[in-house]
């Protein structure tokens, strides 16, 4: 006789304002190996040095061929994700991507507990994630960040968006 399914569920009431973000690297030339192989350490120290805020980190495999890594991060609010991004070394991270991909593809998709998505991706050759389905607009102009498709609690005034703040830092 099989075994009944053990079912779980979460009680997520104590994190109102939970932020789960992927991110993902694709190599889009054989320069990107380096530049992927090179954030593996780089990214496990930024995890070790365990950011305020940051409730959980996984890390994925895409694809083999071609290479492509990602993660998966539970942030406690947006406001300590925003604090991590403007803050060392991922600052610096970024500004270095934004003027040399090194051969590779940058994506990230957030989810808000509070409600909205916002996507960004950088250099990607092939569509992935909302790139597949979605229309697709330059990131400029009103299109710079994803705020008019993010919802905001009343209660809450509009904070910057996760791609603001990439944008900002170079």
């Amino acid at each position: 006789m099989a075994a009944k399914v053990e079912r779980r569920t979460v009680d997520l009431s104590a994190y109102p304002d939970l932020v789960v973000i992927y991110l993902g690297m694709r190599v889009n030339a054989l320069t990107g190996l380096k530049t992927l192989a090179g954030f593996g350490p780089k990214i496990a120290r930024s995890v070790e040095a365990r950011p305020e805020g940051l409730l959980l980190h996984e890390n994925f495999l895409f694809s083999l061929f071609p290479p492509h890594a990602g993660m998966r991060q539970y942030w406690r609010d947006f406001d300590s994700l925003e604090r991590w991004a403007r803050s060392e070394p991922h600052r610096l991270w970024w500004q270095h991507f934004i003027r040399d991909s090194g051969g590779t593809g940058f994506w990230h998709e957030a989810y808000f507990m509070r409600g909205g998505m916002e996507a960004v991706y950088d250099d990607m050759v092939r569509d992935t994630g909302f790139l597949t389905f979605a229309p697709q607009r330059p990131a400029r102009g009103p299109m710079f960040c994803a705020r008019p498709a993010r919802r905001q609690s009343p209660r809450r005034p509009p904070r910057r968006s996760f791609t603001q703040i990439e944008n900002a830092v170079h």
